[in-house]
């Protein structure tokens, strides 16, 4: 397994893309697969800089682990924030048009769409988010 800490700041984004990238590269993860892990790991990312600590920051882990199963990657976002279930929300309703739907959501919603599985927990004092991608 490999751990990327970094501040939980936008402008990190590129550096825990290249981070995750590399590792799916690693695996032989398909670019259809590691373009629909990039659509989630942008999203959880930068749901964690802009939420997780304001008015503050602070830092961000980002695991990824393709050990456990060659057909499988695993990645897991950990931060000491605000804790928050992004899966309690519930989905858009994507039938509506733009504005007749809510604001909010969309991204998790793509993220969700986008893997196989994602579960949250509240562990410990630690909001940790895990995505999980059968290559």
């Amino acid at each position: 397994m490999k751990e990327l800490t970094i501040d939980a700041k936008t402008e990190n984004l590129s550096r825990v893309l290249e981070f995750v990238d590399e590792e799916l590269e690693k695996s032989g993860c398909s670019m259809r697969s590691m373009m629909q892990m990039d659509i989630a790991v942008e999203e959880i990312f930068v749901n964690i800089a802009n939420y997780a600590y304001t008015p503050e920051s602070g830092k961000a882990v980002i695991r990824v682990d393709t050990a456990n199963d060659p057909n499988r990657v695993t990645v897991i976002f950990k931060d000491t924030g605000t804790p928050y279930d992004p899966l309690a929300k519930e989905d858009p309703d994507i039938t509506l048009s733009s504005e007749e739907r809510k604001i909010g959501g969309l991204g998790i919603y793509m993220a969700k769409k986008s893997v196989d599985d994602i579960k949250y927990e509240y562990k410990n004092g630690e909001n940790i988010l895990s995505i999980r991608k059968n290559l």
